[in-house]
């Protein structure tokens, strides 16, 4: 059995799949960064210095009452919160994610399209039907001129 396991694990497929689930989570780190750190403050400052990550709706008070000026503050007191904020991130660098993938498959599409067809180097003869070089004169089955 452990014999028909690294079989299993060490095929070329299972390899490039561990591969890319690796570059895949390094990936998303780098595109929550981008999110995070480049992309979200000028869209919040745009829209009145709003720090996307402290947006959040309190469901219920914690231990020491609100308001309170940001989400860790609220976490810390215990308060129950909806984090659309945090969400709006997440779905931010989703999109980037399945924008990046989606340009990533489309190269890829590109490369392995075949081929255009080589010209024809035969056709039929038209007297009797037999195929003959492109180039010929004379059918060689028929002997009559093409």
């Amino acid at each position: 059995m452990l014999k028909d396991f690294k079989e299993f694990a060490m095929r070329g497929n299972v390899v490039d799949m561990a591969v890319g689930i690796i570059i895949g989570a390094s990936f998303g780190g780098i595109v929550k960064s981008l999110v995070d750190d480049v992309l979200m403050p000028p869209i919040g400052m745009l829209l009145g210095n709003v720090d996307f990550s402290n947006l959040y709706l309190v469901l219920k008070e914690g231990a020491t009452p609100g308001p309170y000026a940001a989400l860790a503050e609220a976490k810390k007191a215990g308060a129950v919160t909806i984090n659309y904020g945090l969400f709006a991130n997440s779905v931010i660098s989703f999109l980037i994610v399945a924008f990046a993938v989606f340009l990533l498959v489309r190269a890829l599409n590109k490369l392995k399209k075949e081929a255009p067809p080589a010209d024809p180097t035969t056709t039929e003869c038209p007297h009797c039907a037999s195929v003959i070089a492109l180039k010929a004169k004379r059918c060689p089955n028929c002997t009559l001129p093409v």
